[in-house]
């Protein structure tokens, strides 16, 4: 039977790609950045087609980008992959120090808001909203600021539906102005619509991005039935295309 490939293999591959191939060896941390973040998007699509093979193989496409990362900072002299893996384990074991330690189980962001100088502090930049809105949510309920059970976002929800529904029906005369405010009530509602998701241990993305998953699959649906009953969905009338809509959503589209 074949040896199982371990880490230092990895390792010691990205070293040699480095040491013998042209493209390999003219990377650096700034042209690898777009890399980077394609590679976790395709593991994330794989998580989410639920395959365990595409899975493994974009977790090791992943994985190539640590090592790439980390074998360019070795040879700047700044650190390895051996300091990644240590820095990781020490700050395990710092989050869990009810498991290695002997103290008492206390929440990660509570930990964290003592070094942090302010809410924002250590989120990545171009983190998207939603996650940003979620990550910040996370921090403030950390400390304490947040609501008992999901009674209090689900209120607040209403509260700002009420108030975009206002904004609407009385906007300013100033067109710039109403479109200021308009889209300030409907920022407030999309961040207590994320917190009320978290409250109910629901990620506000995963949520959207399977609710943008079902409408295309429907809306694809609808599109193929009228191409069936010889109905043009460009030119079709919203009452034709609610119908289909409809009859897509009774069979289980």
């Amino acid at each position: 039977m074949q040896a199982k490939v371990s880490l230092e293999d990895t390792v010691a591959l990205m070293r040699d790609l480095r040491a013998r191939c042209d493209w390999d060896a003219a990377q650096t941390h700034q042209s690898l950045r777009p890399y980077l973040i394609e590679e976790a998007h395709e593991v994330d699509d794989a998580l989410r087609a639920g395959r365990d093979d595409m899975l493994r193989d974009e977790l090791g496409d992943l994985l190539f980008q640590v090592l790439f990362h980390s074998v360019i900072a070795e040879e700047r002299g700044a650190f390895d992959i051996s300091d990644v893996a240590s820095a990781l384990i020490a700050k395990m074991r710092k989050r869990h120090p009810h498991l290695y330690g002997g103290g008492e189980a206390i929440p990660w962001e509570r930990q964290k808001a003592s070094t942090r100088a302010s809410l924002a502090d250590g989120l990545p930049v171009d983190l998207p909203g939603l996650h940003r809105a979620h990550r910040l949510q996370d921090r403030a309920a950390g400390v304490g600021f947040d609501w008992d059970d999901v009674a209090g976002p689900l209120a607040k929800v209403r509260e700002e539906v009420d108030e975009v529904a206002a904004e609407l029906s009385n906007p300013p005369s100033d067109s710039a102005l109403a479109r200021d405010a308009l889209e300030s009530e409907l920022g407030d509602l999309l961040f207590s619509v994320v917190n009320l998701c978290r409250k109910a241990e629901v990620h506000a993305a995963v949520a959207l991005d399977r609710a943008n998953v079902k409408f295309v699959r429907r809306f694809t649906a609808v599109e193929q039935l009228a191409a069936e009953r010889g109905v043009h969905v460009g030119t079709a009338t919203l009452a034709e295309l609610d119908l289909l809509w409809d009859e897509v959503k009774r069979s289980g589209g």
